[in-house]
């Protein structure tokens, strides 16, 4: 049985991949976001309080 001329197999492996990565991109997003506002707190409190 073929769908859109792959084997069912393929579409199954296709949507484990998907079921899998889509979770670990939110996660990593959510990290990255934590990560970067981090770093602006960061420098503003490194670099805040000179008025040169």
């Amino acid at each position: 049985m073929m769908f859109l001329g792959l084997e069912w197999y393929w579409w199954l492996v296709i949507l484990g991949v998907l079921a899998i990565s889509i979770p670990v991109k939110v996660k990593f997003m959510k990290w990255w976001n934590e990560r970067q506002r981090e770093k602006k707190k960061e420098q503003r409190g490194k670099w805040g309080d000179e008025n040169d």
